[in-house]
């Protein structure tokens, strides 16, 4: 038979609930040991809200060190499958999300598809530089179904994009440069015919200077701009201000996955520079 405790039987140990917040508060600082930055990430319920001054790095998965994944896109024939060197010890820049085990999408990924799914014709022979390259994704698909590709990013992520164009057997049609954005294009960049660029919006300050650097290497009209967005916070309008001082854009409508990726706040957008 069930008993009750004696109201005037004192505890000796503290009672469940302060020994598991006593352990809560020892795990704390033992994670700020080994992972100083954490408190500056949030979850990703937390970093699907509209706060603006909460979020100060988007939400980070596992650790992933060194990992090799491959994605297929589906074409007409033959399949495109890239595999990617990934490495979160650069930060976001030196992951691709794959979103094999989900009906997720992420905006490298939904720009992957979508060239893939305009194919060969539409890419064989342009110059194309894509630009925030992180691991190299877009820049590789694109290469591998005919375009002359620059794929572009800072210092630190050379090293894993060029790992990945070695990967894929990719040296005769993709390149590796450095481009910090608001600075000048390296010299030996030709002027594209086609820019990609996706999820770029992410750090408020670099704002202005992405759209300095994409109207420097659109140099008129008739260059091409793809740019995949996920929206995130209200503080990302303030890129789109920015930005349509320079440009115009419409929402690509071909894209058979458009309905799908929508629905998780990602656009992929045609950018057309003003005169």
């Amino acid at each position: 038979m069930a008993t009750t405790q004696p109201t005037s039987l004192l505890f000796e140990s503290p009672p469940e609930s302060a020994t598991t917040r006593l352990n809560e508060i020892a795990l704390d600082e033992a994670l700020d040991i080994s992972d100083p930055l954490r408190h500056l990430r949030t979850d990703a319920s937390d970093f699907a809200r509209d706060d603006e001054d909460t979020v100060v790095v988007p939400s980070q998965p596992r650790s992933i060190l060194g990992e090799t994944i491959r994605l297929t896109f589906p074409v007409d024939s033959p399949l495109v499958s890239i595999s990617l060197k990934v490495d979160a010890s650069h930060g976001c820049g030196g992951i691709a999300w794959p979103a094999g085990e989900s009906e997720t999408f992420d905006a490298m990924q939904v720009l992957s598809n979508y060239i893939a799914f305009r194919g060969v014709e539409y890419l064989q022979g342009k110059n194309i530089v894509e630009v925030g390259s992180g691991t190299g994704l877009v820049g590789l698909v694109a290469g591998a179904l005919g375009g002359t590709v620059w794929i572009t990013d800072q210092a630190p992520l050379l090293g894993i994009m060029q790992q990945n164009v070695s990967l894929n057997n990719l040296q005769s049609c993709v390149s590796v440069r450095e481009l910090n954005w608001g600075e000048t294009p390296p010299s030996d960049i030709p002027l594209p015919e086609l820019i990609l660029a996706a999820d770029c919006v992410y750090f408020e300050p670099a704002f202005p200077l992405l759209v300095q650097t994409l109207s420097e290497m659109a140099v008129n009209g008739s260059t091409e701009i793809l740019f995949c967005y996920k929206k995130r916070r209200k503080a990302d309008k303030r890129f789109f201000t920015m930005l349509k001082k320079k440009f115009s854009w419409e929402e690509v409508g071909d894209d058979p996955n458009r309905e799908i990726y929508n629905r998780e706040a990602i656009s992929l957008l045609t950018l057309t520079k003003r005169p």
